[in-house]
């Protein structure tokens, strides 16, 4: 996996930006190694499971975390567009309720590493997108929380899109006040 990195305002979360052997017949690239992805980010991390989903324009997923066996997540588009927020639930971090959005898309092939102590969410910008990301944690359902998506005190500047679709479990999220956070 040979990529370059790219800062963001939190120093913590990296956008990964991978090299792409183009021609006329298409393109080929190394979505992930191991090997190289701790080497170049200076991290140690293990992914122990693999998801995928595919969703509408308008879709909007998260904002979503584990309170115990906290996920770091390396994330990436296949088809499409999304728009992808991390906010910093790390009442130690000085970046504390803060949010960044980063588009990622089959276009760009930008991956975005996002470490254990964040909320992630995406939303949705094309016809539909196939979202992939790799966890540091397995899914346990117990343990996971959801802060709300549209917190006025989060003040996140969501893409404008005609009909934000939101599942009825994103719709109830807690407020940052609310919600559980990390130490």
């Amino acid at each position: 996996m040979s990529f370059s990195i790219k800062p963001t305002p939190f120093p913590d979360v990296l956008i990964l930006e991978p090299k792409v052997f183009s021609d006329e017949r298409g393109f080929f690239f190394e979505s992930f190694n191991k090997q190289n992805f701790n080497l170049q980010t200076g991290l140690d991390i293990n992914f122990v499971q693999d998801n995928h989903s595919k969703s509408v324009r308008g879709v909007l997923r998260g904002l979503h975390y584990q309170i115990q066996h906290p996920q770091g997540k390396l994330t990436r588009v296949t088809f499409g567009c999304v728009y992808d927020v991390v906010v910093d639930l790390r009442q130690s971090s000085k970046d504390f309720g803060k949010w960044i959005g980063v588009e990622l898309s089959a276009e760009n092939q930008r991956q975005l590493w996002i470490p254990p102590g964040f909320a992630h969410g995406f939303l949705v910008l094309t016809e539909f997108a196939e979202f992939l990301y790799k966890t540091t944690d397995y899914w346990y359902p117990k343990h996971e929380r959801t802060l709300l998506w549209s917190d006025p005190k989060l003040g996140i500047k969501w893409p404008s899109v005609e009909n934000y679709i939101v599942s009825a479990k994103d719709a109830e999220g807690l407020s940052l006040r609310e919600a559980d956070k990390f130490d």
